[in-house]
């Protein structure tokens, strides 16, 4: 099952007007991004039939689902915001519970604090969580509706439940022990309890869950990942992370597997410029064909690791203000989304990425000529060194 995250913040709600300004929404952060270097696209366009849309709005959902599922996305996961009762963002996933749409779904309970990181003020926290000995059960009271429900995503009919960090909760083995006891008693079942890689070296055992999820790019800003050749025409304020797109790819399919289930996950490309305007971190080199093989090899080998029951995460859908996303857009209309097709081969016919705007080419040409250049260095030293020894 090949399951994407899902961000609801594309409505207003009163906390947002107040911290950010009457109607923000998603859109608000998507609209203000700038190029860093020439022939950066931003900001990015939407290319729906809705251009930005409300999610409020029913027949946005009924097209996100559609598409989603005509292209190979079996599941969104919703992001699940609570604080110590409070709600944020709740109205588009209740709405689908009302609804007749059939794709199943999940939930993540993203539990980390809201800071104004935006805009560089990360110790302004606007809301907070708030753990307490009452947070184990309040929380999983507000998870009830939803793995209740006949559409909630099973994994060997255990409800999926994930959670951004897991190394935050005070005691996640007694969240974990309080939660698969209160699951029994609302008659829910069995948990499956992902914990979404979002630290280093995470082991979900040590947390009491059953698994982890790679969640890409997060924990990646590392030399391993690092663009070789950065542009000429890069602005010289950027004092942002420009990173190489393929060489995360590469490195996440060839991890080794370790000693508990980890899920594969991957990003189909990584662009935060609407957040972090010039401090923004790039995944430079993305496109389709790349995101297409990544996605290809993750689904092998969740199958052949758990034959039947594997989960694949995509981070994301419709993360428009990290550039994380497979909605169409005007940049490469549904070319993302077509390419998380079961039916696309891509393993068979997949080239190197082609060059789609002057970066690109000025990186190829750049990486090119200083490899020669270093390939002739070595060998007129050589030869230097030759000469000598016949002189002698």
């Amino acid at each position: 099952m090949t399951i994407a995250f899902y961000l609801p913040q594309f409505h207003a709600i009163p906390e947002n007007d107040d911290w950010w300004g009457a109607g923000f929404t998603e859109w608000t952060n998507v609209k203000r991004a700038v190029p860093a270097y020439r022939g950066h696209v931003q900001p990015n366009e939407p290319a729906t039939p809705f251009g930005e849309y409300n999610l409020l709005d029913p027949s946005v959902v009924e097209w996100q689902t559609k598409i989603a599922m005509e292209n190979g996305i079996d599941a969104f996961c919703y992001y699940h915001y609570w604080f110590a009762g409070v709600r944020l963002l709740e109205q588009p996933l209740d709405n689908y519970l009302e609804s007749q749409i059939s794709m199943p779904f999940a939930i993540c309970w993203a539990n980390e604090n809201w800071s104004r990181r935006w805009d560089g003020k990360n110790h302004e926290i606007l809301m907070a969580q708030d753990y307490d000995n009452e947070t184990p059960r309040r929380v999983f009271e507000s998870f009830v509706p939803y793995l209740s429900d006949s559409r909630y995503v099973r994994r060997d009919n255990k409800c999926v439940l994930l959670v951004h960090r897991v190394d935050h909760l005070p005691d996640a083995k007694h969240y974990a022990s309080e939660w698969r006891r209160l699951a029994h008693e609302h008659n829910i079942g069995e948990l499956w309890l992902v914990a979404s890689e979002t630290s280093p070296g995470l082991d979900p055992r040590d947390f009491g869950f059953d698994a982890a999820a790679e969640f890409p790019p997060v924990g990646d800003n590392t030399i391993a990942s690092a663009l070789l050749h950065p542009p000429n025409s890069l602005n010289p304020d950027f004092r942002g992370r420009l990173m190489s797109y393929s060489r995360l790819a590469r490195w996440y399919e060839n991890r080794s597997t370790p000693p508990f289930p980890r899920h594969r996950g991957l990003v189909p490309r990584w662009d935060n410029s609407p957040r972090r305007m010039l401090k923004a971190t790039l995944f430079h080199g993305s496109t389709p064909e790349r995101y297409g093989l990544w996605l290809t090899r993750a689904r092998r080998d969740e199958q052949e690791q758990r034959p039947g029951t594997g989960l694949v995460f995509v981070n994301a859908w419709n993360e428009w203000a990290e550039g994380a996303y497979l909605e169409p857009d005007h940049q490469y209309g549904d070319a993302y989304l077509r390419a998380s097709n079961w039916n696309i081969h891509v393993e068979s016919n997949f080239r190197h990425p082609r060059v789609s705007h002057p970066f690109i080419a000025h990186l190829s040409w750049a990486f090119a000529q200083s490899l020669l250049q270093a390939v002739a260095s070595t060998v007129k030293n050589f030869a230097k060194h030759c000469q000598r020894k016949l002189v002698r």
